[in-house]
C-alpha cells in the first residue's frame, strides 16, 4: 500500500527540459490539445464541488485564450498543461468557458473526492502559482522580479544583480507515535472540533529528518522517540510544504505539554479509534491528509505485527 502515493501526489511529466525552449513553448500554448489549469485567489476550478464527484475543469485551446500569467506544468499523454492566473480579474467566470454548475473553490473542499490525477494537476498549479504571487520582488536587493523558466524561475531585473530564484517548498516532517497498542494523537485549538492528528512540525536550518522528528514529538508532548522510519510524503500546497511522513516508537509514556501549540494530546488504543465514529469530541484528520493515511495504515495492521 506505501507504494500508493498519498493525495495530490501524481505523475505528470514535468518536461523541465522544454522550460528553456521558447519555440516548443510558443507552439504548445497555441496547440489544440493543450489544457489550461485555471487558478484564482488560490482557488481552483471545479464542476461539481457540492457533489460526491466533482470534477476539475479543464480549458481547452480552441476556447480559450490565456489571460494571466502562464506556468508550464508538464506534459500527460498528448497534452501539455499550463497553470493560469486569473487573480487579477474581479469575476474570472465571465471569463471564462466554463460550463454550469462550475465554481472556483478551495482544493481542501474537493480534493479526496477528485480523481488522483486531477487533485495532483490542480495542487500543482495551487503551489507554483501561490509561489509567484508571493515573490514578484527579489529577495537579495528588492527590485521587481520577472518569470522565466517557462514559471519555474524569477530573475531580479537589476542587471546589478541578476539573482535567480527557484519555487520554494517547505519539509515539515509528520509522525505516527506508537506504544505498542496506543497511538499518540493531539489537538491544536483552531482545528475543526473534536478534530486529533499525528504531531509534525518544520524541519529548522541544520538538522536532519529524524532530529525534527524526535525534536518535534519532544517539544509538543514531552515525549521521547525511536526507531523513527520513513513511511511515504505528500506535497502539501496549503501554502507551499512538502509533508515527510514518519513511524516512531515511544521510549517515555508519561506526557508534559508544558508551552506546547497543542490544546489536547492522548493516548489512543487501536480497537477504540477502530470502534470510534467520528463526532465533536473526537475525529481523525482529513481523508486527503498523509496524517490519516499515517493513522489508518497503522489501524489496518495486525496488532501482533512488529512494531510500529
Amino acid at each position: 500500500m506505501r507504494d500508493l502515493p498519498n493525495v495530490y501526489a501524481g505523475g505528470l511529466d514535468r518536461a523541465s527540459h522544454r522550460r528553456k525552449d521558447a519555440a516548443w513553448l510558443a507552439a504548445q500554448l497555441k496547440h489544440a490539445s493543450t489544457r489550461f489549469v485555471p487558478v484564482w485567489q488560490a482557488r481552483n476550478l471545479v464542476r461539481g464541488a457540492d457533489g460526491l464527484a466533482p470534477r476539475a475543469v479543464l480549458l481547452e485551446r480552441a476556447d480559450y485564450a490565456p489571460d494571466g500569467q502562464v506556468v508550464l506544468l508538464g506534459v500527460g499523454g498528448e497534452h501539455a498543461y499550463f497553470a493560469v492566473d486569473l487573480s487579477h480579474l474581479d469575476e474570472p467566470l465571465a471569463r471564462l468557458p466554463a460550463s454550469a454548475g462550475s465554481e472556483f473553490v478551495d482544493l481542501r473542499r474537493v480534493g479526496p473526492l477528485l480523481p488522483r490525477d486531477e487533485s495532483a494537476l490542480l495542487a500543482y498549479a495551487r503551489g507554483i502559482l501561490y509561489w509567484h504571487q508571493r515573490h514578484r520582488h527579489c529577495a537579495v536587493c528588492g527590485a521587481p522580479s520577472l518569470i522565466a523558466d517557462a514559471g519555474h524561475m524569477r530573475r531580479c531585473t537589476d542587471a546589478a544583480c541578476n539573482a535567480t530564484h527557484f519555487p520554494r517548498t517547505d519539509p515539515a516532517v509528520i509522525m505516527l507515535v506508537t506504544d505498542g497498542s496506543r497511538c499518540l494523537l493531539g489537538r491544536q485549538p483552531t482545528w475543526p472540533p473534536g478534530m486529533h492528528s499525528t504531531l509534525a512540525g518544520f524541519v529548522e536550518p541544520g538538522e536532519s529528518l529524524e532530529e525534527a522528528v524526535a525534536r518535534e514529538v519532544r517539544e509538543e508532548t514531552g515525549i521521547a522517540v525511536t526507531d523513527i522510519v520513513y513511511h511515504s510524503s505528500q506535497p502539501w500546497p496549503f501554502p507551499s510544504s512538502l509533508m515527510l511522513g514518519f513511524s516512531a516508537r515511544a521510549v517515555t509514556r508519561a506526557l508534559a505539554m508544558a508551552g506546547s501549540e497543542l490544546e489536547h494530546a492522548a493516548w489512543y488504543e487501536r480497537d477504540w479509534i477502530r470502534a470510534h465514529t467520528d463526532d465533536d469530541d473526537f475525529r481523525l484528520p482529513r481523508k486527503d491528509s498523509v496524517a490519516r493515511r499515517l493513522i489508518e495504515d497503522w489501524l489496518n495492521r495486525s496488532a501482533s505485527a512488529a512494531p510500529p
